[in-house]
């Protein structure tokens, strides 16, 4: 067996690797069924979604030629701090750190410091597109999240809130 795609092969081990996780972690909570679904019925379904799909990317990996072998590349540091980082900070801001004293600064916030510092991951900056997303991210995310699912989220500051 010979890896004709690098790239396929281990990010198809990924996405198994993924999937069997989420699968194995779904069986702690009670699965329901299709019409009356439990806790663990949507991680299952991804779980096993995952895997399927990890399996067929890992057949295609070696089973489909390509010309340069798609081979794997250095690790991308920079953007993976930034995109690491920008998720502990929308955390942060989020749900605050109770444990030293810093209260929740919302939901708004957290997704407008999220998509700043995750855009500085990629290779072209432009503040003003990265302030443009943020304010659709933060909108929808309002509507979906505050507004439709009605989750107690806090969407903004305490001392804006009220």
């Amino acid at each position: 067996m010979k890896i004709e795609s690098q790239k396929d092969f281990f990010s198809g081990l990924l996405f198994v690797g993924f999937g069997i996780a989420f699968t194995w972690g779904a069986t702690t909570y009670k699965i329901g069924q299709a019409d009356r679904m439990g806790p663990g019925y949507f991680p299952l379904m991804l779980g096993i979604l995952l895997t399927v799909l990890g399996v067929l990317i890992v057949v295609k990996s070696v089973v489909v030629k390509t010309e340069s072998g798609d081979k794997i590349g250095g690790w991308a540091w920079k953007a993976l701090a930034y995109v690491l980082g920008a998720n502990l900070a929308f955390g942060v801001l989020l749900g605050g750190l109770p444990s030293i004293g810093l209260p929740a600064a919302g939901l708004i916030a957290g997704i407008y410091v999220l998509t700043l510092i995750a855009s500085l991951a990629g290779r072209r900056f432009g503040f003003r597109r990265a302030l443009i997303l943020a304010t659709v991210l933060a909108a929808l995310s309002y509507l979906a999240f505050v507004v439709l699912l009605k989750l107690q989220i806090p969407a903004w500051p305490a001392f804006i809130a009220g």
